[in-house]
């Protein structure tokens, strides 16, 4: 427990210090090694009084229980702090960042495809990048991420016509070949917001420290330095042999079957992900399906899988045993059947891909097996806290993963759930790995306690995850008790054995498919349902944390006085409302999106979305990735969503935002027949004088006039700008107007020059030089100005010029990839609550000044 502690405690520094820092912090490790060898050395005593007479008194006992778990805590920052300091050395420097970098390196691991192109890992042999025509040598990482697109989109924006070059045709890529690129590099940069994804802690996780693109355009094939295979290596062979068993699959399903129909690729994708854990093979429609029937960790190699794996060949391997009277003298066939099952299921979770989930899964596993290997039979406390030391101390970052804690939690509850883990012994299949749902389904009973028992477990473990799974999530399946009760016996026991057996006999894929496809219907109709899932907005963490312990309250075996209790705990998370402006007051989040708009404007009682930023491509949007999540954590139900104009920057996330808020009201200036129009009954067009009133905040459209509607306009030129103001602060939301729009706007406003001044002002079109002009500024005259823009984006967004004028006027920018998601108040107009500093980590990235 203070191993565990003593991570999780550097896992909260903002920056790193140096290694003299840590190494005072790894010393009590020699004390705990002394303390550790005098035990196996110093004799036992035999004579029992002799023994009591020198056992310590309770409080001397007290005072060394506390002076361990504080020694292992230290141990544990201590570690865990150098292993930091020496991956961080290896950052890729600021000055690599944009030049063309020659490289050349084996691929490292199976390329992901997609509809854009390829994504993969390449461990760096060489590196160099020229200076004043001449090539020299340069350091990268150990380990980059690379993108290989097909194509560039184009932009009507003219600066963006010299990166708009389209990509020449994709190369075959295999795992372990070696191959020459030039590449263009950055630091690892996700998005920073509330409640998201740590995309930067992923890459550090992965031992990934620079991410970038391969270059193949014509230019670059006429410069000769286009991308070139230079052979195969011995290295990766087997992710080489995963990417021939995924190709195989996709081709073999790709061909008629026995009746002559092809399968759809994404049950290609589902059996891939089976079969080697290649998950981004699963389509998005089939994700938000398998998520809200609670059936997701089927979906790929996790926990459940890599056990029901160590479980049969634990099986098979004590089956063989004994077989053998010379292997059965020479170790009793229960201590081979574990040994067995651990090194197979090692190896099943390497070929799948060795991901976070398989491995935690192992070395849990490892933990439990040489307990029982040494005859050793702990209470189930110290089982559990052993094997979440041991993954701590491979994976620390592990704790702030979501699946670790499901993955424990749920062990944790089996372990005190079941009758032979209290009485001392471990239970069957808890023992054996996750102890995620149905673990323990293929217990050796009666097929009736079988399936009393699976469904005993999987109840408990619903009730028990339920509230953890609100405070990770902010949603919770309501079906999936009874998805799980079919999806479980199914994907465990036909699909996943079928898709296996593909391997050695291809046919075996079609069947599994049909599997796959029966299932997915049954769980499309589950997800139908209104009631499928339940979404709340993201608790205080006190009440998270009591609602976790209320949730194991009720799923353990305790008195119901007891249990009534925990569903007491459950309630307050159930009827969390986060904090909203009071009235008169309203307050803006700019998200953090990368290249493109999406701000959340919220009142006393209600909330607009001016904007659902980019698409990224058709399995990925900002609507999707960032906007819905924050929104649910948030517990928002909008009342309008405003799309400035019709560029997909603007608008890539509407379809997502739209089937989430099936209520709110649509205004935009997009064009009639628009598709984003007919999701919506009524949808409005913005035109300059309309005014609404929210709690007592004044909303007023500004542009564009009516009878731009009636004449070919850019779609910049057609942006919708929103005034907001509750008479002493104003915000003003400008879209992607540019410098004619600008003056229309305030030559519009010469009547009253005051109704166009503003405290917050988005940055027109990003910050681009066709914007921000110094009549607009002068009359707007911000005090705060907010840019959402990509780091390093190709259009150089804020243009240096337009950054200069806002300088000039002593207005400050606050930029997307310094500050993260922005978040400014009117009742505190001078602040800006920057994501990125409030809730710094030693592996976010530090934008260069």
């Amino acid at each position: 427990m203070g191993f565990v502690l003593g991570c999780a405690g550097q896992l909260q520094q903002a920056v790193l210090f140096s290694v003299a820092f840590y190494i005072p912090f790894c010393l009590p490790a020699l004390y705990l090694v002394a303390q550790a060898a005098i035990q196996l050395i110093v004799p036992k005593f035999p004579n029992p009084q002799h023994l009591a007479t020198i056992r310590p008194s309770t409080g001397r006992a007290v005072v060394r229980g506390v002076l361990a778990l504080a020694l292992a805590a230290a141990l544990g920052f201590g570690i865990t702090g150098l292993r930091a300091v020496v991956f961080q050395a290896h950052a890729l420097s600021s000055a690599l960042e944009g030049p063309d970098i020659q490289v050349v390196g084996v691929v490292a691991a199976m390329p992901q495809r997609s509809e854009a192109g390829l994504r993969f890992r390449m461990d760096v042999e060489s590196a160099a990048t020229a200076v004043q025509g001449t090539l020299r040598p340069v350091t990268l990482p150990p380990s980059i991420y690379l993108g290989w697109y097909s194509g560039l989109q184009r932009s009507e924006d003219p600066a963006a016509v010299p990166f708009a070059e389209l990509q020449q045709g994709l190369g075959d890529l295999r795992a372990g070949e070696r191959w020459a690129f030039t590449v263009r590099l950055k630091a690892p940069h996700g998005n920073a917001n509330p409640h998201g994804f740590d995309y930067e802690l992923w890459l550090w996780e992965q031992g990934l420290q620079a991410a970038g693109y391969v270059r193949a355009t014509p230019r670059d094939a006429a410069n000769g330095t286009a991308p070139r295979r230079l052979g195969s290596t011995w290295q990766h062979p087997v992710e080489r042999a995963r990417q021939q068993v995924r190709d195989a699959i996709f081709a073999h399903l790709a061909q008629p079957g026995p009746l002559g129909v092809a399968f759809e690729p994404r049950l290609a994708g589902v059996i891939a992900a089976l079969v080697v854990g290649d998950q981004a093979a699963i389509e998005r429609a089939d994700w938000d399906i398998y998520r809200a029937t609670g059936v997701a960790h089927l979906m790929s190699i996790s926990g459940l899988h890599v056990t029901m794996f160590a479980w049969a060949a634990a099986l098979g391997v004590g089956w063989l045993w004994r077989r053998s009277q010379r292997a059965m003298l020479y170790w009793p066939a229960q201590y081979a059947a574990l040994l067995g099952g651990v090194l197979l299921a090692a190896a099943y979770a390497l070929f799948s891909g060795w991901g976070v989930p398989s491995q935690r899964t192992i070395w849990m596993l490892a933990a439990v097996a040489l307990l029982r290997l040494s005859g050793k039979q702990w209470p189930w406390p110290l089982v559990w806290l052993l094997s979440m030391a041991v993954v701590v101390a491979i994976d620390p970052w592990a704790l702030l993963q979501a699946g670790f804690w499901l993955s424990f939690v749920a062990v944790g509850v089996l372990f005190a759930s079941d009758d032979r883990a209290r009485s001392g012994a471990l239970p069957s299949s808890e023992a054996a790995g996750q102890g995620l749902q149905g673990g323990a389904a293929l217990r050796l009973h009666p097929l009736v306690q079988k399936l009393w028992s699976a469904a005993r477990e999987q109840w408990v473990i619903t009730w028990a995850l339920a509230p953890l799974s609100l405070l990770l999530f902010q949603q919770v399946s309501v079906v999936g008790l009874l998805a799980n009760a079919l999806a479980i016996p199914w994907v465990t026991l036909v699909v996943t054995p079928l898709a296996m057996l593909g391997v050695l006999w291809a046919p075996m894929w079609s069947v599994a498919a049909l599997g796959v496809q029966l299932l997915g219907a049954v769980l499309a109709w589950f997800a139908s349902w209104s009631f499928a899932t339940i979404s709340v907005a993201s608790p205080a963490i006190f009440l998270g944390f009591t609602a976790v312990l209320g949730g194991i309250l009720l799923a353990a075996r305790l008195p119901w006085a007891l249990r009534t209790m925990g569903a007491a705990m459950v309630l307050p998370v159930l009827l969390w409302q986060p904090t909203r402006p009071a009235s008169g007051e309203f307050a803006l989040l700019a998200a953090d999106i990368g290249q493109g708009n999406a701000v959340l404007v919220r009142t006393q009682h209600h909330s607009l979305l001016y904007d659902t930023g980019p698409r990224f491509s058709r399995e990925s949007d900002a609507g999707q990735r960032t906007l819905v999540p924050l929104l649910r954590a948030l517990g928002e139900k909008l009342d309008t969503v405003v799309l400035s104009h019709r560029d997909s920057d603007h608008t890539g996330g509407a379809p997502a935002i739209l089937a989430m808020q099936p209520q709110a009201a649509l205004l935009s200036s997009l064009e009639d027949g628009h598709e984003l129009l007919g999701t919506r009954a009524k949808p409005q067009r913005c035109i300059a004088g309309q005014v609404w009133q929210w709690d007592g905040v004044h909303f007023e459209v500004l542009h564009p006039q009516a009878a731009d509607y009636d004449t070919p306009n850019k779609s910049n030129a057609m942006s919708c700008v929103l005034r907001i103001s509750n008479g002493r602060q104003t915000a003003l939301l400008v879209g992607d107007i540019e410098a004619a729009q600008e003056a229309r706007l305030v030559a519009s406003q010469a009547h009253n020059p005051g109704h166009i001044q503003a405290d917050v002002l988005l940055a027109p079109h990003h910050g681009s030089k066709t914007s921000s002009s110094e009549i607009f500024l002068d009359a707007v005259r911000p005090r705060i100005v907010l840019a959402q823009t990509g780091y390093r984006n190709r259009f150089n967004h804020p243009a240096p010029e337009v950054a200069q004028r806002y300088t000039a006027r002593g207005i400050p920018i606050t930029a997307s990839p310094s500050c993260g998601a922005a978040q400014w108040r009117s009742d505190q107009p001078l602040t800006v609550a920057c994501q990125r500093q409030e809730h710094r980590r030693y592996w976010h990235h530090l934008v260069p000044s």
